[in-house]
């Protein structure tokens, strides 16, 4: 993980309206604020673009902004840094990580891709740079499927780093993919049982659900699809009733596409907010102002890291 606290005299003193004080500070700056769907609502509501890991990158990629503020986690800010070396990226809260990204250690995974060498590394964009510089092609939960379709079926892939988007995407395209073990603590941690019990209290509801989810999990879903599909899915969808297996900050996008549409957050395993990111929920209002006022924490990347990170999201860029 890289990034900087630039040492300079910070200014902490919070506005009484914080709307307001951000949204000059963006007019000051020429910044741009980029939010992903499980940021807090007041965080998704101040953004001026909202979407996924596909949506966000795309917007990073063509943004002429001077500075970039990534209201999401740490390995998307790296993203933005990658296809953005000469502009000032901010992160709100730099313990803003993810487990999944974690679960891949790049000295175990140049290993792991050394011991199938005749493989090509597809690699979900829920990882680090150094990750990201050991693949040749980088996928989101949106495009993996129509990338992966669009490699000779001779060619052999490696799918890292959450084997259950592999195992989806395995099954999807008819393809043995070598998958790494990795995972997302959000979505391995919903419940079947209590899924199951939801269901039966609710006949009516449709289940949706993200493909990072558990194979139990997705056996009981009638649909399933990236965060940006799911929320167009519920939009267009005849039921008036959702559960939702995702990270519930969809939920708000959802409520307010749909405001005469149930939406219910997919149980975890416990009686707690489990099926919350603790990561992406260290990202505050106050805290987005602290940064974009104080220019700090900014993401940094050594640049043979971020060219080499930058070829297989060009890759993906171009395949999408």
């Amino acid at each position: 993980m890289f990034a900087t606290a630039t040492p300079k005299t910070n200014s902490n003193e919070i506005p009484s309206d914080l709307f307001a004080a951000i949204n000059e500070l963006k007019k000051e700056l020429n910044a741009v604020i980029l939010a992903h769907y499980y940021q807090e609502s007041d965080i998704q509501d101040i953004a001026d673009y909202l979407g996924d890991s596909l949506g966000l990158s795309q917007q990073a990629a063509n943004t002429d902004a001077e500075v970039i503020v990534f209201a999401g986690v740490h390995f998307m800010a790296e993203t933005a840094k990658i296809l953005n070396p000469d502009k000032l990226v901010l992160l709100p809260d730099l313990e803003a990580g993810c487990s999944l990204a974690d679960s891949c250690p790049p000295k175990q995974f140049k290993a792991f891709k050394e011991a199938h060498p005749d493989h090509i590394v597809i690699s979900y964009i829920n990882c680090t740079a150094e990750i990201k510089a050991l693949s040749d092609i980088i996928c989101t939960s949106s495009n993996a499927v129509k990338i992966v379709n669009q490699i000779p079926k001779e060619q052999p892939i490696i799918f890292a780093p959450d084997r259950n988007l592999g195992r989806y995407v395995g099954e999807q395209t008819g393809r043995d993919l070598v998958l790494w073990e990795g995972s997302c603590i959000v979505h391995e941690t919903f419940s079947e049982k209590r899924i199951v019990e939801l269901k039966i209290e609710h006949p009516t509801a449709e289940m949706i659900a993200h493909p990072e989810c558990e194979p139990p999990v997705l056996r009981h879903a009638d649909y399933i699809g990236s965060t940006t599909a799911l929320l167009n899915h519920a939009q267009a969808s005849q039921s008036d009733k959702f559960i939702v297996a995702t990270e519930p900050g969809i939920i708000h996008q959802m409520e307010k596409a749909a405001p005469n549409k149930l939406f219910i957050p997919a149980p975890g395993t416990n009686n707690c907010a489990c099926n919350e990111c603790p990561y992406m929920r260290l990202n505050t209002l106050e805290k987005l102002y602290l940064a974009m006022k104080n220019k700090t924490p900014e993401i940094t990347l050594p640049e043979d890291i971020r060219t080499g990170a930058l070829k297989p999201i060009q890759r993906m860029l171009e395949m999408s």
